[in-house]
């Protein structure tokens, strides 16, 4: 092993001067990235560049290439072998906009935290301009955006079902989950000579191909022409898809597109134990590269310039989640010797200041694979799940091995405090009959909060979710804080919460409403359900059917109903009184009125509704009409009615104004009417 307080500062070639600094006239590779060039294991764009200079390839990293031309394409010259394309750690349409499809205007993963650094569905964008740059040259496109498109899909920004990324991009390959397996084989089989079209029998990879040059074996999912057409076909193509996604059981998989049939092999074996240690012991700066500095940095590095990724995958398989079909349901970790040589790396950094953020991954408690028999079978296919509703008996429930590792990090010099802020999965931790785990997490890894992830409470809802049912959180929550009194600590939960999910409804909501308020929670930070591609609940989201048994599910896809369910989940919040108002009215349950809606927002909407109040219209026998609030004829304004006379242009009157149709030339208002006019704008400006 390398000298652990070794720390790097050499960074990829970013441009040909870089190249030509090193004495290389040409590279080997390009790895093109949708994020700034972070050189650290948490950035999928560090990982496969360094993987491939570890191969004794020539490297250059283009970050955040110009995407109005292909001309930053050409900035290193011709690669010899190709490129490697990533759209980045975060799909670049979550990227830029809110589930509301609200533009965003700040990006993590770019100079400054700035937006429009790169382009709407960037995977695609970029594999299109690498091959208007060089149209003979192989470009592989992998990472998280590729990974989930890789068949048919919903499109949740376009509301429409889009084929493959791989026929839209024209990518060679489509390298999906975390990629290091497939990066290797093909980087050895390009540099060997052998024609990217032959490349069709890597595990972990999808490629296009014609009818006669289909495998010998396979499954078929309907193609993308009918699950654009037909939810039901759609949704059983979903479950196909997710029942052959272990590396044990799973099957490979055909789906037709426009024209070519897309080919998905089964997915590559997960990392062993020491080939994940070899991948982050790489020659990481860990630091986003120098070129940013002036433009105020990268704001992603932040919160994993000092955590530590000690495993991968995650069999929790909730429902909404995509590390399923990514990373996988195997759970796969480093070594405690790797995770403590990293841990001990930090220390020598200029800047630590003794608190590492984070020793976790996917589900930061997970060590090992779920049981015995997915090693030998594989997981278990029919949506079935290892710890909803109710943990397997088959069930590996170990926290020994993760709390070894985590004190002896505790135990070098120059570090002050371990935290854990990736994520405890807190049914399993209840599932451990042995409580050491918990005390020691109570009292060492919380830095004043814990995040955990309940989601909602609501039965109907956490099925649909694929999570436990709220009663294994509330024994969570009585002994957390159980466990902080004992130690002496005020310590607080953070939920994890999530309105209009597939399956919840309005009542969910109120029934979510009056738990949070019973249990004297306040959630700063809600979100509603994105449906982002490739998960099991992005398919009831839009089939509008559970995949597993074809029976239908409510979704909540209007604006009016995620806003009632979303305001709920912040019921104390006085802007969101009407809102919390209005749908306990709906549900019938007024009683919770007094309760949820604090004073000064049932104060407020008292007087909205006031205001609201019918006005009385008169008309007059020349044509205009004069409108007054509920007929009062003084005080404040107190609304408008729609214009009685269409020809008055549409607009809408304002209270005691006096309007002449557009038909009558010459009309002026008074000057009184101009004041009383300009007042009720003014008025309504404020509120």
């Amino acid at each position: 092993m390398e000298n652990s307080s070794q720390v790097y500062t050499e960074f990829l070639p970013i441009s040909r001067a870089d190249m030509e600094a090193r004495g290389w006239e040409q590279l080997d590779f390009v790895v093109v990235g949708g994020d700034a060039y972070v050189d650290h294991p948490s950035f999928g764009t560090a990982i496969i560049s360094r993987l491939l200079e570890s191969e004794g390839y020539k490297v250059g990293v283009l970050a955040q290439p110009r995407y109005t031309d292909c001309e930053d394409f050409k900035r290193f010259g011709k690669p010899k072998y190709g490129f490697f394309i990533g759209g980045g750690n975060v799909d670049s349409m979550v990227s830029h906009y809110s589930v509301a499809k609200i533009p965003r205007a700040e990006d993590e993963y770019s100079p400054g935290g700035k937006g429009g650094a790169r382009p709407d569905r960037s995977a695609t964008v970029y594999t299109r301009l690498a091959k208007q740059a060089y149209p003979d040259l192989p470009v592989i496109l992998g990472g998280l955006e590729a990974s989930l498109r890789r068949f048919a899909h919903y499109d949740y920004w376009l509301d429409t079902v889009l084929p493959s990324i791989a026929e839209d991009s024209g990518a060679d390959i489509i390298s999906f989950g975390m990629g290091e397996h497939q990066t290797v084989a093909i980087a050895r089989r390009l540099a060997a000579g052998e024609p990217v079209s032959s490349i069709t029998d890597v595990d972990g990879t999808c490629y296009l191909t014609d009818f006669d040059h289909l495998p010998e074996k396979y499954v078929e999912c309907a193609g993308f022409k009918k699950v654009a057409s037909d939810k039901t076909a759609y949704a059983k193509a979903c479950r196909i898809q997710m029942d052959n996604q272990d590396v044990v059981s799973g099957q490979i998989i055909v789906q037709k597109q426009s024209e070519k049939y897309l080919v998905q092999n089964i997915p590559a074996k997960p990392l062993v134990r020491w080939e994940l240690d070899r991948v982050y012991a790489l020659p990481y700066t860990r630091r986003y590269h120098p070129i940013y500095e002036a433009m105020g940095g990268v704001p992603a590095i932040r919160e994993v310039q000092f955590s530590i990724i000690q495993n991968r995958g995650c069999f929790g398989g909730c429902n909404f989640c995509a590390i399923q079909l990514h990373q996988g349901r195997r759970v796969t970790s480093r070594s405690a010797d790797s995770i403590v040589a990293e841990a001990e790396r930090m220390t020598h950094e200029p800047d630590f200041k003794g608190y590492i953020h984070d020793i976790g991954g996917p589900t930061a408690n997970f060590r090992f694979p779920s049981c015995r028999e997915q090693m030998l079978r594989g997981m278990c296919n029919g949506g079935k799940h290892c710890l909803a509703p109710t943990t397997c008996s088959h069930m590996i429930v170990d926290h020994s091995d993760y709390l070894k590792i985590l004190r002896r990090v505790r135990e070098l010099p120059g570090v002050k405090k371990v935290f854990i802020r990736s994520g405890i999965r807190f049914d399993y931790l209840m599932a451990d009959p042995d409580d050491t785990f918990f005390k020691e997490l109570v009292e060492y890894h919380v830095s004043g909060q814990l995040k955990v992830a309940p989601e909602h409470c609501a039965p109907n809802t956490l099925a649909y979710m694929g999570k436990p049912p709220i009663q294994t959180f509330n024994k969570f929550k009585d002994k957390f804080y159980e466990l902080s009194k004992k130690a002496g600590k005020k310590q607080y939960l953070v939920p994890y919460l999530m309105s209009s999910h597939p399956g919840s409804t309005l009542s969910d909501a109120v029934y979510l409403a009056e738990y949070l308020y019973k249990n004297h929670m306040r959630p700063e930070q809600v979100q509603d359900f994105y449906p982002t591609p490739g998960t099991v609940s992005t398919c009831m989201f839009y089939t509008g059917l559970d995949p597993y048994t074809l029976k239908p599910v409510f979704v909540e896809k209007t604006a009016e109903g995620k806003a009632l369910q979303r305001a709920l989940l912040q019921y104390y919040e006085p802007r969101n009184a009407e809102k919390v108002i209005k749908a306990l009215k709906m549900t019938h349950r007024e009683d919770l009125i007094p309760l949820l809606v604090p004073a000064e927002g049932r104060r407020a909407v008292q007087r909205s509704a006031r205001r609201a109040e019918a006005a009385e219209v008169t008309i007059h026998n020349d044509g205009t009409y004069t409108v007054r609030p509920n007929g009062k004829g003084k005080g404040r304004p107190q609304g408008h009615a729609a214009p009685a006379n269409r020809s008055a242009g549409g607009r809408q009157p304002s209270p005691g104004a006096r309007f002449a149709p557009r038909s009558a030339p010459g009309h002026k208002p008074k000057n009184d009417q101009q004041k009383e006019n300009t007042t009720w704008k003014n008025t309504n400006r404020k509120k």
